[in-house]
């Protein structure tokens, strides 16, 4: 225990004294009749960039799964270990979300260092690099833009990015079926850390929208049968 960071220990304190006390009556029936959320969330691991926060969610709203860059990969049952593969199953299959977010943000360090190889910690023998390879096409056709500056080129690969992971969740199968039976939406956002707004993706043109904060989005029906 003398290890244990003593910030966390102060914040576990503060937790108990605050949001749990006040939240009680909602974690213990999250306990005794399991979770439900509706929203799968797919989020860099980046520590500026919690759904949790950034959506203002209670618990046992959101199941979130968190990797470097925020990627899905593509279904490909090989027998080897998928985390977010499995994570996505999970979260599609047994827990029955309606949506899933693909969550991009600023400043990505994943996104920076697959526009710049040599870069640490990427290198080709270690799994950061294994990773970072799903936009290695991608960064390779920004990296030739010479008309772009370096943060318009980290951008736009932030947001292609997302866009390469909505398509290979339609690579899974269970995935593609609720969503062609409507029981299941997908949708992009991009997150500025140093500023706060949210990003939307515009699913017909796939152009990155920003949110106004005031603004009251429209709630598209989904058939819950």
């Amino acid at each position: 225990m003398s290890h244990f960071p003593s910030e966390l220990l102060t914040g576990y304190r503060n937790f108990m004294g605050g949001r749990y006390l006040d939240q009680r009556d909602r974690y213990r029936a999250l306990a005794e009749q399991g979770q439900k959320p509706h929203t799968l969330v797919v989020a860099c691991c980046d520590s500026r960039a919690a759904p949790e926060m950034i959506f203002d969610s209670v618990p046992g709203e959101l199941f979130v799964v968190r990797n470097v860059a925020n990627m899905v990969p593509p279904y490909e049952p090989d027998g080897q270990y998928h985390s977010t593969s499995a994570a996505l199953e999970f979260a599609v299959q047994a827990l029955r979300v309606r949506d899933i977010i693909v969550m991009g943000h600023g400043r990505c360090g994943g996104i920076r260092a697959a526009l710049d190889p040599n870069s640490e910690p990427l290198s080709p023998g270690d799994f950061i690099g294994k990773w970072m390879n799903l936009v290695a096409p991608a960064a390779e056709q920004i990296q030739g833009n010479s008309q772009m500056t370096s943060g318009e080129r980290q951008t736009a690969l932030e947001r292609i990015s997302i866009r390469n992971s909505i398509s290979n969740l339609r690579t899974f199968p269970c995935v593609r079926i609720l969503e062609e039976r409507g029981k299941l939406r997908i949708h992009g956002a991009w997150f500025d850390i140093s500023n706060g707004e949210l990003w939307l993706m515009d699913p017909q043109t796939q152009d990155f929208v920003r949110t106004e904060p005031e603004e009251i989005l429209p709630v598209q029906a989904i058939d819950a049968t």
